[in-house]
């Protein structure tokens, strides 16, 4: 079941559900949007110009309030708030209809798993001919929440756990690799 705003704001204020900040503003009526943080990551080139699953890979991290991606760029951000999600919920990330119209696909995995805390890492592509500026405490998407038939057996405490500023991929401690 998705949640309303007026189970949103229930969460919210008993503290099982954790935004932080958050403006009143925020909260629509089956989502909470989010807001672009300060901090934008790419991935640092290569001496073989090949990135492979089971090395860490380097990125180049800066904080900033405004950050221009060029036209075919690929960048990592993160957003302004922090989350904390009971056992019991998970959340879908949409981008904005408004910035996928100029260009700027939003994603990230698209799923945050029940049990989750900390800053949401999305995937940002500049998909047009011109450049687009970014800036800090700007509307980039909205939180869906669902909540789940029962508490989870095994919530989220994976490798993104506490997670602060746009973090680069982790898949090289992923257990199944060769």
């Amino acid at each position: 079941m998705i949640l309303s705003d007026k189970t949103i704001l229930r969460m919210l204020d008993e503290g099982s559900l954790v935004i932080n900040p958050l403006t009143k503003e925020q909260i629509q009526p089956a989502s909470v949007d989010i807001r672009l943080g300060d901090t934008f990551s790419v991935v640092d080139d290569t001496p073989s110009g090949i990135i492979t699953l089971d090395s860490q890979i380097n990125y180049k991290t800066i904080k900033t309030d405004t950050y221009l991606i060029l036209p075919g760029q690929f960048v990592l951000a993160t957003t302004m708030e922090y989350f904390e999600l009971p056992d019991d919920l998970t959340a879908f990330v949409e981008g904005r209809s408004s910035l996928g119209r100029m260009g700027l696909f939003i994603q990230n995995a698209g799923w945050v798993d029940p049990g989750f805390k900390g800053e949401i890492t999305l995937e940002l592509y500049n998909a047009n001919r011109c450049a687009i500026e970014l800036k800090c405490g700007r509307r980039v998407g909205q939180l869906v929440f669902a909540e789940m038939d029962d508490h989870a057996l095994n919530p989220y405490n994976g490798k993104y756990q506490g997670q602060r500023g746009a973090t680069g991929s982790r898949v090289f401690m992923d257990p199944d690799k060769p």
